[in-house]
């Protein structure tokens, strides 16, 4: 479990403020790229101390600092100019954390050792539109929903929607390496991602083309999806776009029981057939989203699945898939709990609990078929044994043929916090190891931040070193994102 100290202690806001200076080489920076550019008020401090991690919350709410304030925030508005404050700061030894909309829950975004900031979101033009090739380049500052509008109003789509899409950039999906709520169809960010531009730590340019294919070694973009701007910073990125679904058909279904969903959407996905949406309940979640309605009240599983695409593929899926749905035992239910689901897809539901200061956190693995009934059981035992009065639901998205994605959301009603928060440390370090112990991944599109990290080398073994080798070339002083992603901090300490 990760230490609750250092580099997370938290201290009171006023305590820090009193304490801190503005550093010496402020001036120059403003004086590289202008005044407007650069901020190190308090007002922007604060706002740049942290992501929405819960971790965070439950010390903003509280006026304590999660981990440390960053040194100053710089706005580049060019590639070059973003070039510009690399080169600076390498020069003057300054350790930097790339940041877009920081809506991040594992602490990426998040400052822990008076880091400059470079926030990306200025850098938020669409560079080139190739529809001919599918295609299309933006900087890694844009907004998820407005590049997504963009592409709306010319009968395109990224499919790419995370609950995140309004308060995410394109390079917060890459950096973290995340997925959509229509991934099953789409795929996820890393299958989008045709090509890239990042400011290395020595501020060159690297740049991998937008090509189909090729067979030149190991894929270089891929070292930075998934990277949290360890090894440099997303500057521009070139997404696989497709035409607008001329439909998008619900299928809603209930189910007896969890076995029965699984099956379910394990031989959907292994027919080939590909939902745009893939989404189980538990018995917990689809309660509490459909009370006792019919026909839940004697099926009490729920299943919602979209298809999308042409009106007769879409209809053709949709039917393949209810008769393997069919020969599960369930039955169809109205579209009411899609509709529903539609209006509230990009809003945070544990926003309900942190305004009433209840400790609400999420937690997401990845598993096969064959274990995840196992993992759900020994994630509910563990939730149970942490809590009498946890309030633990589950539900299946993201899928594969070989598995899914569970996605947990774990609440403790108001307590006190010395109670609370180690509890939710716990039950999480326990859901990871559950997770690993039956062949599954400890995240699947949270990313790692600072609070997997602990956990990275569990999870990744002997590649570990192949990383931390990587980074020690890309970046010898250790100046970007320390302590994250599972890398030693600027003092060396993993």
């Amino acid at each position: 479990m990760p230490s609750l100290s250092t580099p997370l202690a938290s201290r009171a806001l006023e305590e820090v403020l009193a304490a801190r200076q503005s550093p010496s080489w402020v001036p120059a920076l403003r004086a590289l790229v202008g005044d407007q550019a650069v901020r190190d008020d308090p007002a922007a401090l604060w706002v740049y101390s942290r992501d929405r991690s819960p971790f965070a919350v439950f010390n903003v709410r509280r006026l304590r600092i999660p981990a440390s304030l960053p040194s100053a925030v710089v706005s580049p508005t060019s590639v070059e100019e973003l070039q510009q404050v690399v080169r600076f700061a390498r020069e003057h030894g300054i350790a930097v954390l790339p940041f877009g909309a920081g809506s991040g829950v594992l602490g990426a975004a998040m400052p822990v050792s008076g880091e400059l900031i470079l926030d990306l979101k200025a850098l938020n033009h669409i560079v080139a539109f190739e529809p001919i090739d599918g295609l299309v380049t933006v900087q890694a500052g844009l907004n998820g929903a407005q590049l997504e509008a963009w592409l709306d109003e010319r009968g395109w789509t990224t499919g790419h929607h995370p609950q995140s899409l309004h308060m995410s950039t394109v390079g917060g999906w890459v950096a973290c390496r995340g997925a959509g709520q229509s991934s099953s169809r789409y795929g996820k960010i890393e299958d989008m991602v045709q090509g890239c531009t990042v400011v290395l730590p020595d501020s060159r340019l690297l740049e991998v083309r937008p090509v189909s294919r090729r067979s030149v070694g190991p894929s270089l973009k891929d070292l930075f999806v998934g990277s949290e701007g360890t090894l440099g910073v997303l500057a521009t990125v070139t997404l696989r776009v497709w035409p607008k679904p001329q439909a998008k058909l619900p299928l809603v279904l209930a189910l007896d029981d969890l076995d029965a969903g699984f099956s379910t959407l394990r031989q959907i996905m292994q027919a080939e057939l590909r939902p745009a949406v893939v989404r189980l309940y538990d018995a917990h979640e689809t309660a509490h989203r459909v009370g006792g309605r019919e026909p839940f009240d004697r099926k009490p599983i729920m299943a919602i699945l979209e298809y999308a695409g042409s009106a007769s593929l879409a209809a053709l899926e949709r039917d393949l898939s209810w008769q393997i749905a069919r020969s599960h035992g369930a039955v169809t239910a109205a579209d009411t709990p899609y509709l529903e689901w539609l209006k509230t897809r990009y809003l945070s539901g544990s926003v309900q609990y942190q305004v009433r200061d209840w400790y609400a956190d999420t937690i997401e693995v990845t598993g096969r078929w064959s274990t995840l009934p196992n993992m759900h059981r020994e994630f509910v035992a563990a939730a149970r044994a942490a809590h009498p009065q946890i309030d633990f639901g589950a539900h299946w998205s993201h899928a594969y043929p070989e598995g899914a994605c569970e996605y947990m959301t774990m609440c403790l009603p108001p307590m006190p916090e010395d109670e609370a928060i180690p509890l939710l440390f716990g039950l999480a370090d326990q859901i990871q190891d559950i997770a690993l112990r039956n062949g599954g991944a400890i995240s699947h599109h949270h990313g790692i931040g600072i609070l997997r990290g602990y956990k990275l080398l569990d999870e990744l073994g002997l590649g570990v070193e192949i990383l931390q080798a990587i980074k020690d070339h890309l970046d010898p002083q250790g100046l970007f994102a320390p302590g994250k992603l599972g890398m030693p901090d600027r003092g060396g300490q993993r």
